[in-house]
């Protein structure tokens, strides 16, 4: 397979984003941004998601990188998918020690997003990837009680529900056309 690729990049006063992403990848990735932990959370989505992601982003706060970087990695994304018709939903659970998170998706171009997350800027960064990627996600903590746990689970089941979800299939699932992406 082969073909779903796209880059971006995204510029502002306080941001400069880029993104390369494969989703037809081997969860290759070169990441360099200036969190450290949004970092080790795009490398956990390339993994899980099978992904290619090569990415550079800085930033004046963590707000506006981790806002940016969503926004761009889900314009990126609904960009790299083509007309093929795909699985479109998938849910999953991850464990990840105390914590238990369930990731549904459903990639239909209605953007809507519910978020349990603990951590606002990283609820914040779900929720902008949806709507820009013109998702439906939802993000559902089932348990846990540290927060670092309970985001790398979101991150994880969110990579490995989207592979899922972009599997090809010979025919389309929804009784309504896809809209095309331009």
């Amino acid at each position: 397979m082969t073909g779903r690729a796209a880059e971006l990049e995204r510029s502002t006063r306080e941001t400069n984003v880029s993104i390369k992403l494969n989703i037809d990848g081997a969860g290759k990735f070169d990441v360099k941004c200036d969190v450290s932990f949004l970092k080790h959370m795009i490398e956990t989505f390339a993994r899980y998601g099978s992904f290619d992601i090569t990415m550079k982003a800085t930033g004046d706060d963590d707000h506006h990188l981790i806002e940016d970087v969503a926004i761009t990695l889900g314009n990126v994304f609904r960009k790299a998918l083509d007309d093929r018709s795909i699985e479109r939903i998938s849910t999953v659970t991850i464990p990840m020690d105390d914590a238990l998170v369930t990731v549904s998706v459903d990639i239909i171009d209605r953007s809507f997003a519910d978020i349990d997350c603990p951590d606002q800027l990283y609820h914040h960064f779900l929720r902008s990837f949806a709507m820009s990627a013109g998702i439906t996600l939802h993000v559902v903590k089932i348990r846990g009680f540290d927060e670092h746990h309970i985001i790398e689970a979101s991150f994880k089941a969110l990579g490995t529900a989207l592979r899922y979800a972009v599997y090809p299939r010979k025919t389309e699932l929804s009784t309504k056309d896809r809209p095309k992406v331009k």
